[in-house]
């Protein structure tokens, strides 16, 4: 039944319903409205039986999360931006052991400096932490899926990240039609440990490893990840079946069929794209969509065969590689390798920066005038002035207070919609 909700409300509800045993739960914006609404499910006995642990850090809750998993129960968190970094070393860990704990991820931009919006800085930070990354482009997927994340982890005996962007779609109100409680539980099947610690015969976890095996054990968490590969198209399959709706996948097409151009993005920005795209046709313009939802593991075959009948191929997107570039645009390039496709790769949305369709349209007018070069990463939307003003002033002389300081008292906020550089 769809109702009118928070997109976090969605989550937190689709979360109790796969029935997690120990939530841990620490705050962080923006994704405290998941574990408030999931502690209120506790609180009152709707998700029962389950242990809410308030804990100290974002560290702690990923400690907890691997000791419950360890110890043979279903495990959930949420984190975002500096929290998820905190817990890094945990993250490791936990997709080291192979356990199958399940996290949302509220995309948030890194410091320095303080920004509390969304871009995907956070996770494409930790892409290759052994996590499963699942990218929502709606509040319908970010419910839906959570039920997959469970699934899937328990399948392969990975941990599983359902990344959702801050803001735009954590406190975005609109429908939603949750998974009903016996729909989940016909999915998704009680949890059953892989490993489990037994108190009545003690052992440690995470022990020390050394040269002549430690390969090995990378490759195993490797190994899995290439198994959820082929698992999650089956997978998301039978959910789409017992839930009556199209579920998401590895990848989302969009009027890929005779598509010259291609647009291709991951989260919330799909819905421009698409717009975009729409509108291209309108005019005569072959443009189509690819949307990433699965981006680790990489789906590499999967998006050569999806863009290879492309003549270019333009990649927006919320991270930035520094010193090198995109970070999603690397993978197509290489997934693409050999190919006659254009790749263009353009960084956007940076710290919350809107990516509108006026600037989108606009560059997608650059690149089919042939106008941008195909062998270096743009950025959408640049205020390039203030950028070279603090670039020139901060070559060898010394200058009073914070440089970020000086660089924002010289933003006077002209419209940058459709700049290129």
């Amino acid at each position: 039944m769809r109702d009118q909700m928070e997109g976090s409300v969605a989550v937190a509800t689709a979360v109790a319903r796969c029935r997690p045993q120990v939530v841990a739960a620490y705050p962080i914006s923006p994704q405290t409205h998941i574990v408030e609404g999931l502690a209120d499910l506790v609180r009152t006995g709707a998700l029962s039986p389950c242990e809410y642990l308030l804990v100290e850090s974002e560290f702690a809750a990923m400690s907890a999360c691997i000791g419950a998993s360890a110890a043979g129960v279903r495990a959930y968190t949420a984190s975002s931006s500096q929290g998820l970094l905190f817990m890094a070393e945990a993250l490791f860990n936990a997709s080291g052991l192979g356990l199958p704990v399940v996290m949302t991820v509220a995309n948030r931009a890194i410091g320095a400096p303080i920004n509390i919006w969304n871009d995907h800085s956070d996770t494409m930070a930790l892409r290759d932490a052994g996590w499963i990354q699942l990218y929502a482009a709606t509040n319908q997927e970010a419910a839906d899926l959570h039920v997959l994340a469970f699934r899937v982890a328990e399948t392969v005996s990975l941990p599983v990240m359902v990344c959702m962007d801050g803001f735009v779609l954590t406190h975005a109100f609109e429908e939603v039609d949750v998974p009903d409680q016996d729909g989940v539980d016909r999915y998704l099947p009680a949890f059953r440990a892989r490993q489990q610690l037994d108190p009545g015969d003690p052992m440690s976890i995470g022990a020390l490893v050394g040269p002549e095996a430690f390969m090995e054990a990378k490759l195993l968490v490797h190994a899995r990840q290439l198994r959820a590969l082929d698992l999650l198209p089956r997978l998301s399959g039978e959910l789409a079946a017992q839930l009556e709706r199209r579920s998401a996948g590895l990848l989302d097409l969009h009027r890929l069929d005779d598509a010259e151009t291609v647009l291709v993005g991951m989260g919330s920005v799909l819905g421009t794209l698409q717009a975009v795209a729409d509108a291209s046709r309108e005019d005569g313009d072959r443009v189509g969509v690819l949307g990433v939802t699965c981006f680790r593991p990489w789906p590499a075959v999967e998006v050569r065969q999806a863009l290879e009948r492309a003549q270019r191929v333009v990649v927006v997107e919320k991270a930035l590689s520094i010193g090198a570039g995109g970070v999603l645009g690397q993978d197509v390039r290489v997934a693409l390798e050999g190919l006659p496709v254009e790749v263009h790769d353009v960084v956007a949305g940076l710290g919350g920066r809107p990516v509108g369709v006026s600037s989108v349209g606009a560059l997608l007018h650059e690149v089919l005038a042939g106008r941008l070069d195909a062998r270096r990463p743009h950025f959408l939307d640049v205020n390039a002035s203030i950028l070279a003003a603090e670039l020139d002033r901060s070559g060898d002389r010394a200058e009073h207070g914070p440089e970020l300081e000086r660089f924002l008292a010289d933003l006077s906020g002209p419209d940058m919609a459709g700049r290129v550089s």
